[in-house]
């Protein structure tokens, strides 16, 4: 018998405490909007929203929590993130992104659990099904605010959302994933403000001229215009016309530097 045999011989799981449980947690966000019953011509309200559940059962029984459950031994922690998202809301997240593990001790009454918490930022048609069920006795849509301020949060899930929305705000500044909350042809100001809506603390007067002509930003956006090269323009939510835009596929590589 060599040393590696030997070792495996010696080793017993039983030598060592596991876990009790390990949970994976989903935050879903969508941007909410609807249109302003107003003589003048303005932008929607928009709004960021969350979707949590009223838990059933003990612990925590008829507190609003984050969607998720127990990891089985058969499956991943992203395969089983997904089977709760869908037996607890009836939604399917699409693709979910890896948070982090929460491991504080005493954050469950049940025991020595780690749970795994993924998030995502969707389109509001992917929660407008949402329907309770399994370990939820009601799902439901709160303004960002309202769920980290004013709800009694089950566990740990109000620092779990915390993180999920810095998350998200750094995609909203980093990346063009507001172009999922826009039409294909958009005015610059209705793009403000879906950055806004995310980042409430995003101000820059001068963002038509740094999105459109600053170096390292060319080429994501694209003006929109008719076959014969006209550029096309829209008064929908403005009393003058404004330039339309599109998105690119270009990803831009932005550095702290440029």
């Amino acid at each position: 018998m060599d040393n590696k045999e030997a070792q495996q011989e010696k080793y017993s799981a039983k030598n060592y405490r596991t876990p009790d449980g390990v949970p994976a947690d989903i935050v879903m966000f969508t941007l909410t909007k609807r249109e302003r019953k107003t003589v003048t011509k303005t932008l929607p309200i928009r709004e960021l929203k969350v979707m949590l559940i009223r838990r059933k059962a003990w612990p925590c029984a008829g507190m609003w929590a984050l969607p998720g459950g127990f990891c089985k031994e058969s499956e991943s922690i992203y395969d089983a993130a997904k089977r709760e998202l869908k037996e607890e809301t009836g939604v399917d997240g699409g693709h979910l992104e890896y948070l982090g593990v929460y491991s504080q001790p005493g954050r469950d009454p049940r025991g020595w659990i780690i749970s795994n918490a993924f998030f995502a930022l969707v389109e509001e048609w992917m929660l407008e099904h949402r329907q309770a069920a399994d370990d939820a006795n009601e799902v439901g849509l709160f303004g960002i605010e309202e769920a980290l301020e004013q709800l009694e949060l089950a566990f740990d899930h109000r620092e779990i959302i915390r993180d999920a929305y810095v998350k998200i705000q750094q995609k909203m500044l980093q990346t063009t994933i507001a172009k999922q909350f826009l039409p294909a042809h958009f005015t610059l100001s209705e793009l403000y403000q879906v950055i806004q809506t995310v980042v409430p603390e995003f101000k820059e007067p001068n963002f038509i001229r740094k999105i459109t002509s600053t170096r390292s930003r060319e080429g994501i956006l694209q003006e929109v215009k008719d076959e014969s090269g006209k550029k096309l323009s829209s008064n929908q939510y403005s009393q003058r016309s404004a330039q339309l835009y599109t998105f690119t596929d270009n990803v831009p590589l932005l550095s702290i530097y440029t």
